[in-house]
């Protein structure tokens, strides 16, 4: 029997961020969470959308020496690599064009935009990680009703963790972690049917 598809096994004691550039044959946007490959499926059109609109949206008021950067992986720890849809990150990090990674401490803002098989590691596990990285500040998109609700978070120093700073519906205005005004509504327009 010859198999379509042949998976790696992993090693004892899981795989490592090194791993994630050396195995061969994994699909695009492969993360590593807890030692363990987590393959994406098909992203939906809410999902690109979304994509594109963070990365336009902040790439046009970046301040200097800051960076956005889409479906990029950064080193948490040796088994967790995750991919962020969105990282405003420092520009001095990026220092090889063939550089396919690089360390959290570097991020300032990680944006995902969830799909229905990323909820939980949207909203439970990458926020922990995140936060326990020092990442500053992390968004979460998700859709509802074919409309983007932005839920802000942002560490606090003494515990390390995350407290909600506000939940976003048709307008994203913040402050920090640099001067942000967007229309959500624009994510996913409302067309106009012919009469």
């Amino acid at each position: 029997m010859n198999p379509e598809h042949s998976w790696p096994i992993p090693p004892a004691g899981g795989w490592t961020a090194d791993d994630l550039d050396t195995l061969p044959n994994l699909p695009p946007h492969t993360e590593l969470i807890d030692g363990s490959l987590v393959f994406v499926s098909p992203q939906t059109l809410f999902h690109a959308r979304a994509i594109s609109f963070f990365e336009r949206q902040l790439e046009a008021v970046v301040p200097d020496g800051l960076e956005v950067l889409r479906e990029f992986t950064i080193d948490i720890d040796r088994l967790n690599r995750p991919e962020p849809d969105v990282i405003v990150c420092r520009e001095d990090v990026l220092t090889d064009l063939a550089q396919t990674r690089f360390a959290a401490e570097a991020v300032l803002l990680a944006v995902e935009v969830t799909s229905p098989e990323s909820v939980t590691r949207d909203r439970e596990t990458k926020p922990v990680k995140y936060a326990r990285a020092g990442i500053p500040h992390y968004w979460r998109v998700e859709n509802q009703d074919g409309r983007a609700v932005v839920y802000v978070f942002e560490r606090e120093p003494v515990t390390g963790t995350y407290v909600a700073s506000g939940i976003f519906h048709n307008r994203l205005k913040v402050d920090v972690p640099f001067p942000v005004d967007l229309d959500l509504t624009t994510i996913m327009p409302t067309r106009r049917r012919p009469e």
